[in-house]
């Protein structure tokens, strides 16, 4: 079950600019307020009708990266996101994660990578994400933070997308100054993620038990198909979910009630490259993916 995870107060420095639009979310965020409100009001100011913040972050330096997300998605999207992997072939993910230029994207630019990924996509369309802008923000040590803001109209039309590009510097401002009110209340005070407790995918369970019985993270990714970023990926997820500060706990946590021989799954893009983790940070009433 994924829990809410509210943001705690965070405050800029006095002197950092903070944009109007932004300045009701940045005096909440200071005031200890919940932010969902907030969130889901400069969403649709921007023109979109959720809002997802995914990052990979070391709440300690000496501990391995954990999953963290915020999301205005519901929470049946977010909990069947995890169950079925679909981070391996979202393509708001695999198609961000090396660049830092934004990606607009609709039912027109996205299809065709693969059976697994238009399957996602249908299903992505049937829970209301048909459109949206994201981009990634590059963070300390590896970590990688994805924004994206989504909408269920399915074409980008003639009057659309010149909002969109119109809107985009507000976005962009949106995503930056989220990532340091999130950084700042959560992830450096080291607060769990809201994954904590919830139960392991089929995917991460094949992964702890190939783990377990010795396997790296290349020897891993061989075995189930999967590029060595996405298994890294699950075990940021699993050590979120399991609260373990690295993978040999996280091996060592793995109860014998889990499902210990998993059929191996094959996507249909091995060696591509994928991101670290999503765990959940849920606000209240609509929750997290």
């Amino acid at each position: 079950m994924i829990e809410h995870l509210q943001p705690g107060k965070a405050t800029l420095h006095g002197q950092q600019y903070v944009p109007p639009f932004l300045s009701a979310l940045i005096a909440a965020s200071a005031e200890g307020h919940d932010l969902l409100p907030y969130v889901e009001s400069v969403t649709r100011y921007l023109g979109f009708e959720n809002f997802l913040y995914a990052v990979s972050a070391m709440p300690e330096l000496r501990q391995e990266s954990k999953a963290y997300v915020f999301t205005t998605m519901p929470r049946a999207w977010v909990a069947r996101y995890d169950q079925l992997a679909y981070v391996e072939v979202d393509p708001r993910v695999t198609i961000s994660w090396d660049s830092t230029a934004p990606l607009i994207w609709d039912q027109t630019n996205v299809r065709g990578h693969g059976p697994r990924c238009d399957a996602f996509l249908d299903d992505a369309l049937k829970h209301g994400i048909a459109s949206g802008v994201c981009f990634m923000l590059h963070a300390a040590h590896d970590g990688h933070v994805l924004i994206a803001l989504n909408s269920s109209i399915p074409y980008n039309d003639a009057v659309r997308m010149p909002a969109i590009t119109r809107n985009l510097p507000d976005i962009l401002m949106f995503g930056h100054y989220f990532h340091e009110v999130f950084m700042r209340s959560v992830v450096s005070i080291g607060a769990p993620s809201a994954s904590a407790g919830a139960p392991l995918s089929n995917r991460e369970r094949q992964c702890l038990n190939l783990a377990a019985h010795g396997m790296t993270t290349d020897g891993i990714a061989s075995e189930l198909e999967i590029s060595s970023r996405t298994v890294q990926y699950h075990f940021d997820n699993i050590r979120s979910k399991l609260g373990a500060a690295n993978r040999q706990e996280a091996v060592g946590l793995f109860r014998p009630g889990y499902p210990r021989h998993m059929p191996a799954q094959a996507s249909p893009h091995p060696r591509r490259a994928h991101p670290r983790p999503i765990a959940l940070a849920c606000p209240s009433r609509r929750a997290t993916v």
